[in-house]
């Protein structure tokens, strides 16, 4: 929606800084803001709902390599290999949140709660806990933190988290579906189906 709003110059002139969050936000959509307002700052809001919707932030310049930047106030960021170890600036692992915002767990879903939310190996309070964000993502060489995308078939689409493979379980839980197979495309959930009968769609 902030593209469109661009398009149209429906920015106020005496809008001096934006914040956006909800999706990874793309390079081409900064300069895209920088070159045609008057907009003199525009922030990158990066977090899940799990910690207080937002977790990290970043200054996004005109120009500059993408980044989410550095955790909030009272929040920590590790990016962790499968083994929970933290990893050197430039390698890629999953990103674990921790502090103040984080939630307690899921409502009355103890097993996911239990798989999301790990104890905290950082911190000194035995009831410190991390949560598992399933991003992917890698330390800058000043510290700064870049996404990089999903660890699974999660995807966001207009600010909503979807589970491709939920999708595709549904889809093939119809007797004619023998598989199905989930994307994103132009903006919309494609679906690719191979029938009982050997025909696809």
């Amino acid at each position: 929606a902030t593209s469109e709003l661009v398009d149209a110059k429906l920015v106020p002139n005496g809008v001096k800084e934006i914040n956006l969050a909800g999706e990874a936000l793309a390079t081409s959509l900064v300069d895209k803001i920088h070159a045609a307002t008057k907009v003199e700052k525009v922030y990158d809001l990066y977090g899940p709902s799990e910690d207080t919707t937002y977790s990290t932030f970043a200054l996004r310049k005109p120009g500059q390599t993408a980044t989410i930047g550095r955790p909030i106030s009272n929040t920590q960021a590790y990016i962790l290999d499968p083994n929970g170890k933290l990893l050197p600036p430039g390698v890629s692992g999953e990103l674990y949140l921790g502090g103040a915002g984080l939630a307690r767990g899921y409502l009355n879903r103890p097993e996911l709660t239990a798989e999301k939310f790990v104890p905290n190996p950082f911190s000194s309070d035995p009831s410190a806990r991390l949560y598992r964000t399933g991003d992917l993502a890698r330390y800058f060489e000043n510290g700064e933190i870049q996404f990089l995308g999903r660890l699974d078939h999660q995807v966001k689409l207009r600010g909503y988290r979807i589970e491709l493979g939920e999708i595709e379980s549904v889809l093939e839980s119809h007797p004619a579906v023998e598989k199905a197979i989930t994307c994103v495309r132009d903006g919309r959930i494609a679906a690719y189906i191979t029938t009982t009968q050997g025909g696809s769609t």
